[in-house]
């Protein structure tokens, strides 16, 4: 056993609706001790901020680039981190030198992986500076100079994670986040990795919704549950190439549009992109080295009922089971912030954050920028 280290991680994913915080004592390999967890949400003012930080960032073409107004977002999106982090040590009644580190994911607002270019905004320095506490951040970018698609990252924490299943667990099992974006992480014998991002998650539905009510999620499905499935819209989904190609690739949010306004009713599309989550992740799954006994269910999506309904009755046609990742003893809603806590103590001490199997990367490397407080 290496020497464990106290970290926290901090996520703000596709959805752009808060932050995930989660505090992880861990070695960065095998040992894993679940500390407490938050969410921070965004307030609508700074929500609207970084939906149009997403539009000034198409303009990139050098990820250390900040054209118009992102520099300024990102100073404000770091902020809001700090704000984050004191707001949770308080409530623990933690103080920064109780930290080794903070594991900072920032928030992606270019993911371009067949031009090597990932931009997630948030200033390393300034956040270090704010909380008093080594920061480990921008650790996708050495997975792309290496020849990686810059994601998925979390299966290296989902490894670790696999160590702990109940010994009656069936497998292969494989972990299915879904967030705004969905991606697998498969375990076989041997420890045997694959992964990749599987298709849209929640991030369909968000837009869907937001786009006809200003609400910025589908909560408890309710929506959902009131519609029908069109399956011409999800078959016109599924013929993308991304579900044929031979090669897996990261998705960028904007490579997945919801329909057009009074395509289909409210309803039935929030149902219809519900059903396609589901079909995604199982065709998905497809590719991977051998068909999946279990899905364990981490991330947003699996507080959506419609959609782990649509999932489960898929999957038990292959003889598969769906659960959520508590029924696994796991919490799916602060794994991915974990997950930053994990990689940010791996890159600590040079060890791999991907691997050939999970992004494409030439070989396993390791990524991050340390930042001391």
């Amino acid at each position: 056993m290496g020497e464990v280290k106290t970290a926290i991680g901090l996520m703000s994913g596709t959805s752009m609706d808060g932050i995930d915080i989660a505090l992880l004592r861990t070695d960065g390999e095998s040992v894993v001790r679940h500390g407490p967890s938050g969410y921070f949400p965004y307030d609508p003012g700074l929500r609207a901020i970084w939906q149009k930080a997403l539009t000034t960032a198409k303009s990139i073409r050098e990820r250390r680039e900040r054209p118009g107004d992102l520099a300024e977002a990102e100073r404000k999106l770091t902020l809001a981190h700090a704000a984050a982090v004191k707001s949770f040590l308080h409530r623990h009644r933690l103080q920064p030198g109780d930290i080794d580190v903070i594991g900072f994911h920032g928030q992606t607002v270019l993911h371009r992986p067949d031009e090597a270019l990932t931009v997630q905004i948030g200033d390393g320095a300034l956040l270090a500076e704010e909380t008093g506490i080594d920061v480990v951040y921008d650790m996708r970018a050495n997975d792309m100079v290496h020849g990686g698609q810059g994601a998925p990252l979390i299966p290296a924490y989902h490894m670790a994670l696999s160590a702990n299943l109940p010994e009656d667990f069936e497998t292969p099992a494989v972990f299915v986040n879904i967030g705004g974006i969905s991606n697998l992480t498969y375990i076989g014998e041997g420890r045997r990795l694959a992964a990749f991002d599987s298709g849209p998650g929640n991030m369909l539905i968000d837009q869907w919704i937001e786009a006809h009510t200003g609400k910025a999620f589908d909560k408890g499905g309710r929506t959902a549950a009131g519609g029908s499935v069109v399956g011409s819209l999800v078959a016109r989904y599924m013929e993308s190439p991304f579900f044929s190609a031979n090669i897996r690739r990261s998705l960028d949010r904007g490579d997945f549009v919801p329909p057009q306004k009074g395509e289909v009713s409210l309803a039935d599309g929030a149902r219809t992109l519900a059903h396609l989550t589901g079909a995604a992740i199982l065709k998905s799954a497809s590719y991977l080295p051998e068909a999946a006994k279990t899905y364990v269910v981490c991330g947003g999506g699996r507080l959506n009922p419609v959609i782990m309904g649509e999932f489960a009755e898929l999957a038990a046609k292959s003889g598969a089971r769906v659960i959520a990742a508590e029924e696994a003893g796991f919490d799916g809603g602060a794994m991915e912030a974990e997950a930053w806590a994990y990689l940010a103590v791996r890159s600590l001490k040079g060890l791999p954050l991907t691997y050939p199997g999970t992004t494409g990367v030439s070989e396993p490397v390791t990524g991050g920028v340390l930042v001391r407080a």
